[in-house]
């Protein structure tokens, strides 16, 4: 089964490198997908946190890297994925991805959505705590 991890990634961390390494167990292929959020503005292009995420998940074979400006869910029908990978760091992160999850599922009924609990290493990072610090 194609799963599909969506995020904005900029920068990506050792947490999602995390969930992306436990993702490849799982699935037979883990399919990173950048998107952009309206509502921030990007340390890198999209192109940049391409290069970077591809430099980052060289040694796993099963990951492909791309990027798609529509509903992610729409992205995921197109390539086949059945499954929408999420990561999970605190209860706030759970109620905002299950709204997700529940809107997706309307959109369309093929696609689960499936979360990992962040390794307790990495629970307290986020991409833009790593901005403000950098």
């Amino acid at each position: 089964m194609i799963a599909v991890y969506p995020g904005s990634f900029d920068p990506i961390t050792l947490g999602h490198l995390d969930i992306i390494e436990r993702g490849c167990q799982l699935f037979e292929q883990v399919i990173v997908l950048v998107s952009t959020n309206p509502n921030k503005t990007p340390l890198f292009s999209a192109q940049k946190r391409i290069e970077q995420i591809s430099w980052s998940t060289r040694h796993l074979p099963n990951v492909e890297v791309d990027s798609f400006d529509g509903l992610t869910v729409t992205y995921a029908k197109v390539r086949k994925a059945g499954v929408l990978l999420r990561g999970l760091r605190v209860l706030s992160d759970f109620e905002k991805e299950l709204q997700m999850a529940h809107t997706n599922k309307t959109l369309s009924d093929d696609v689960e959505t499936v979360f990992l609990a962040t390794s307790n290493e990495y629970s307290f990072l986020s991409s833009s705590l790593v901005k403000e610090i950098a």
